[in-house]
C-alpha cells in the first residue's frame, strides 16, 4: 500500500528531520520543500499524489507559508493545510485558509500527526 504523501515547507535542517522522521512514524511520506517556489513546483508537478501541506510561515525564496497554501488551494479547494511558526502564529486568523491549523513552535510530534490527520479525515482531497 502507498504511504500518503504530505508536502514539507521548511528552510531549517532541524526542523525539517524532525517533521519528516515525525511524518515517517505516523505512517506518512514526506515530500520536502525548503521555499515557496520548490513547493509550488511540486504541488503543480505532483497533482493528485500530496495528501496535505505542511508550512512554515517564514520561508526562503520570494513566497511565504502563507502564500503556498492560498496556492495549494486554487488548485484543490479543500487541501489540507497544517502552518507551523515561532512568530507568525497570531496571523493566522487573518491570512491563514480556512479549515487549516497552526502549531505553534515547539510543538510535540503527537500534535502534528494529529492535526494532519484529522485535516485529512475531514476530506478526502489530493493535490
Amino acid at each position: 500500500m502507498e504511504l500518503p504523501i504530505v508536502l514539507v515547507v521548511e528552510d531549517d535542517q532541524l526542523i525539517q528531520d524532525f517533521v519528516v522522521e515525525t511524518l515517517r512514524d505516523g505512517g506518512f511520506e514526506a515530500s520536502i520543500a525548503s521555499s515557496g517556489e520548490d513547493a509550488l513546483s511540486l504541488l503543480q508537478g505532483h497533482k493528485g499524489k500530496c495528501r496535505a501541506l505542511v508550512t512554515d510561515i517564514n520561508i526562503l525564496g520570494k513566497m511565504d507559508g502563507w502564500e503556498v497554501a492560498q496556492h495549494a488551494r486554487e488548485i484543490e479547494p479543500d487541501f489540507p493545510v497544517v502552518y507551523m511558526s515561532g512568530a507568525a502564529a497570531a496571523d493566522w486568523t487573518s491570512k491563514g485558509v480556512p479549515n487549516s491549523i497552526m502549531l505553534a513552535k515547539p510543538f510535540a510530534p503527537a500534535q502534528l500527526l494529529t492535526a494532519v490527520s484529522n485535516l485529512m479525515n475531514s476530506g478526502t482531497s489530493t493535490v
